[in-house]
């Protein structure tokens, strides 16, 4: 049985693995000794920040820290989904991971019940890497590119109220005119997160043949273009309690769609809002996230987008996911996404 002191430590341990977690999920330091700076404000060593970012990563709370791209400025990418019967979930599930470039693959319950997101570099490639899975599974499969964000800076935090849970910024159009030729092998080296190392910029730039002060100033340029939504602790929302993972979806006439979007996107609890293409049979063109810790506690949320939406609104649905089959960060390198077959 644990002692009083025993508590009071694990307690303290809890706290700083906490403020790991949500205090770098934006603004994580672009310097030489990063962890270092981090150390300092918790008063730790930086050894030790090193290490709990390991186990971190280790237990599947968190995925990578590194750069979250808004989307297509480097490469392109869809959301994507398919109806797939259930006993046949787990084959189809195969054959669209077989796809270097998919990234998310998700279950949810709906009848259109597989929704995967694909990436690749450019938008020939993507056409392509769409037609592979459809001709793997025998299927057409929806085809929903983004049209407009409204809200896509998905980051928790991790102790406040679920309503409080998104770490809400306001949402600058990127300017892609930012990005150099020589980025993507940044982006590339940086895919799978930084390595928690003293000096990881140093690493990165070893990997892509750059210097670590290069390195640095690109991602800081990057970051200020608004091309890198957010560089920092990218974290495992299920495995840290937001287990109601709901997709809304709504049918709004093009006229309203923006309007409504806008409003949508500063509710709270809503954690990612776009307009999408409509696809055939599939007429929804505007999408909200809601996150939480349970159902209970996403109904509300829900039921108020719903309000929201009530005059212009045509048809809805929602959608909890019940499966994540993959979530990782985009595969930017070239000799990682190949043709997948």
């Amino acid at each position: 049985m644990p002692t009083g002191l025993d508590q009071e430590t694990q307690q303290e341990s809890r706290a700083i693995d906490l403020a790991l977690l949500d205090r770098w999920q934006h603004d994580f330091p672009l310097v030489p000794h990063p962890f270092q700076v981090i150390a300092g404000e918790l008063d730790l060593r930086e050894r030790e920040v090193l290490e709990r970012f390991r186990t971190l990563q280790a237990n599947n709370a968190i995925s990578r820290i590194g750069a979250v791209l808004a989307p297509n400025t480097v490469g392109a990418s869809t959301l994507a989904a398919v109806c797939v019967e259930k006993a046949d979930i787990a084959e189809a599930v195969r054959l669209i991971n077989m796809e270097p470039g998919v990234n998310h693959n998700y279950e949810r319950d709906h009848k259109v019940n597989l929704w995967f997101v694909v990436t690749a570099a450019d938008e020939a490639a993507l056409d392509v890497s769409l037609e592979r899975i459809s001709s793997r599974l025998g299927k057409d499969v929806l085809d929903l590119r983004l049209e407009r964000p409204f809200h896509l800076d998905l980051g928790f935090s991790i102790e406040g109220r679920p309503e409080d849970s998104l770490v809400k910024r306001r949402l600058r159009p990127a300017d892609a005119s930012a990005i150099e030729p020589e980025d993507r092998e940044v982006l590339a080296a940086l895919q799978d997160g930084l390595p928690f190392v003293f000096r990881p910029f140093y690493e990165i730039g070893r990997r892509a043949g750059r210097s670590e002060a290069d390195v640095l100033a690109r991602l800081a340029r990057l970051s200020q273009a608004g091309v890198i939504r957010r560089f920092g602790v990218v974290v495992k929302h299920r495995t840290l309690g937001f287990g109601a993972n709901a997709m809304v979806v709504f049918d709004i006439a093009d006229d309203d769609v923006d309007a409504v979007g806008e409003r949508l996107s500063h509710v709270p609890g809503v954690t990612l809002c776009y307009r999408r293409r409509r696809a055939t049979g599939w007429p929804f063109n505007l999408y909200c996230m809601v996150h939480a810790r349970s159902r209970a506690q996403a109904e509300p949320v829900i039921e108020r987008v719903k309000r929201l939406t009530g005059l212009t609104r045509r048809d809805m649905a929602v959608l909890f996911s019940t499966k994540c089959f993959r979530q990782r960060g985009p595969l930017l390198c070239a000799d990682r996404t190949g043709n997948g077959s």
